[in-house]
C-alpha cells in the first residue's frame, strides 16, 4: 500500500472515530444532569467518548504524517457525514432532510476551504505572538461561554454558541501543536513547556464544551459547527501569523470565500432545522396540555370557595349568648358566670331533658 493510500485510510478511520465520539457524547448528554453537562466524570460511556476522540486525533495525526496537509484536513470533515448514518443505525436517531442538505453543504464548503489553502515553509510564533495567540482565545472562549448562559433558553442557539467556543480551543490547541512540532525540529527545549501546558488546557476544553454543547440539541448542529469551526481557525491563524496563502491567486481567494459562504449556509440550515423541532415539539406539549382536563388544584380551589361561600350564609341567634373566658379556676365565681338561656337549636326549639332523682319513689300497683 501506498504512502497516500495509507493517509486516506487513516483519515476515514479517524473521521469514523470521531463521528462514534461525537455519538457517545450526544447520548450521555441526554441522560446527564445540567449539574454535570460539561464532565460527567463518573459515566463510563463518557470516558468511552474521550477514548474515541483521542484515537480520532492520533490517527488525523499519523496520516498527516503520511500524506499531505491539503489532502488529510478535508477528509476530516467527513466526520459530519459518517455521524448521521451512525446515529440512524446505532442509536435511532434518524435526520431530517434540511439536516442532511446542511450537513452535506457545510462538509463540501468545508472540504474545498481547506483544499484552496496553500502550504507555506515550516514557520513558528514568538514568545509574545504565543501570549497573544492563549489570552484572545482564552478570551474568544469565554466571551461566547458567557453568551450561551445568557441564552440557556433557546437550546439550540446555546448549542451552537458552545461549539463554537469548542471549535476555537481545539483550532488553536492544533496552532499551538504545530509551532511546538516546528519547534522539536531543532531539538526539544524546556522553553515549549508552556506552549505544551496551553496544548493541554485547550485540548481539555474543546472537549468539555464539545460535550456540553450536545445537550438538548441533537447531534447534526453542534458537530457540524465543531468541525467547520476548528479547521477554519487553524486555517485563519496559518494566514495571518504563519503566512499561508490560499491558491491560484484572486481567484483562490474568491473560490474560498464562496466555499465559507456554502459552509456558513449549511450550519445555517442545521440550526434552523432544529429550532423547528424544538417549534413543534413545544406546539405538541401544547395541545397535549390543552386537550388534559382542569388539574385538580383548580378542583380545590372550587371546592374551598364553595365552603367559604357556605359559611359567609350561617347567622348566629341575637339571643344567644357566651360566657366569658376563664382564665383562671381560682377566680371562677359560680354566682357570677351567666347561664345560657335556652335557644332555638337548628330551627327548632330546644327542650331539657329532666334529670334523674336521687330519691326513688317507689310505685305501688
Amino acid at each position: 500500500m501506498s504512502a497516500l493510500a495509507l493517509s486516506v485510510l487513516l483519515s476515514f478511520v479517524s473521521a469514523v472515530a470521531y463521528a462514534g465520539g461525537a455519538i457517545v457524547q450526544e447520548q450521555v448528554a441526554l441522560s446527564s444532569s445540567g449539574a454535570r453537562q460539561y464532565a460527567p466524570l463518573r459515566r463510563p460511556a463518557w470516558w468511552a467518548a474521550v477514548a474515541l476522540n483521542g484515537a480520532g486525533a492520533l490517527l488525523h495525526v499519523v496520516a498527516l504524517a503520511y500524506g499531505p496537509l491539503s489532502l488529510v484536513q478535508p477528509l476530516g470533515a467527513l466526520t459530519i457525514v459518517f455521524a448521521l448514518p451512525m446515529a440512524a443505525l446505532f442509536v435511532g436517531r434518524r435526520a431530517g432532510a434540511t439536516a442532511w442538505r446542511g450537513a452535506l453543504m457545510a462538509t463540501v464548503g468545508l472540504a474545498g476551504l481547506l483544499a484552496l489553502v496553500g502550504a507555506s515553509g515550516a514557520q513558528s510564533l514568538d514568545g509574545p505572538q504565543r501570549v497573544a495567540a492563549a489570552v484572545g482565545t482564552a478570551a474568544a472562549v469565554v466571551t461566547l461561554m458567557v453568551a450561551a448562559r445568557a441564552v440557556h433558553r433557546h437550546p439550540a442557539v446555546r448549542s451552537i454558541l458552545l461549539a463554537t467556543a469548542s471549535g476555537v480551543a481545539f483550532g488553536m490547541s492544533s496552532v499551538f501543536t504545530k509551532t511546538v512540532a516546528v519547534d522539536w525540529t531543532g531539538g526539544v527545549s524546556a522553553g515549549d513547556l508552556p506552549s505544551l501546558a496551553v496544548i493541554g488546557v485547550l485540548a481539555t476544553a474543546g472537549m468539555l464544551l464539545s460535550q456540553a454543547s450536545y445537550r438538548g440539541a441533537g447531534l447534526a448542529a453542534p458537530l457540524a459547527t465543531l468541525t467547520v469551526v476548528n479547521p477554519v481557525v487553524a486555517a485563519a491563524v496559518g494566514i495571518t501569523m504563519f503566512g499561508e496563502t490560499f491558491r491560484h491567486g484572486t481567484t483562490g481567494t474568491a473560490l474560498a470565500l464562496s466555499c465559507g459562504v456554502v459552509a456558513a449556509g449549511g450550519l445555517i440550515l442545521l440550526t434552523t432545522e432544529r429550532l423547528a423541532r424544538e417549534g413543534a415539539a413545544k406546539a405538541v406539549r401544547v395541545d397535549a396540555a390543552a386537550s388534559v382536563p382542569a388539574p385538580v388544584a383548580a378542583g380545590r380551589e372550587a371546592e374551598d370557595a364553595a365552603a367559604e361561600l357556605l359559611l359567609a350564609e350561617l347567622t348566629v341567634p341575637e339571643d344567644v349568648t357566651l360566657p366569658e373566658v376563664v382564665t383562671s379556676p381560682a377566680a371562677v365565681d359560680p354566682v357570677a358566670v351567666p347561664v345560657m338561656p335556652y335557644a332555638p337549636f337548628y330551627g327548632g326549639p330546644y327542650v331539657p331533658l329532666p334529670t334523674a332523682d336521687r330519691h326513688l319513689v317507689r310505685i305501688r300497683s
